[in-house]
């Protein structure tokens, strides 16, 4: 699955201050879902497409 990832931990803890912060409900992993984000718009995909290890398609 690490294969998957766009993002390493580096580059997620630069653009980490930019996340909305959590208000109750539990939030999705960033990195996977900024990982899915990145590989459907490179790979011109529609959201329902994204490989199901980014998680839900309607979490992208």
């Amino acid at each position: 699955m690490s294969h998957l990832f766009w993002l390493d931990q580096e580059r997620l803890n630069r653009i980490k201050h930019m996340f909305p912060k959590p208000r109750g409900v539990a939030r999705a992993d960033d990195r996977k879902v900024l990982s899915g984000i990145i590989h459907v718009i490179r790979n011109g995909l529609h959201w329902r497409d994204a490989p199901s290890d980014y998680g839900p398609h309607k979490t992208l």
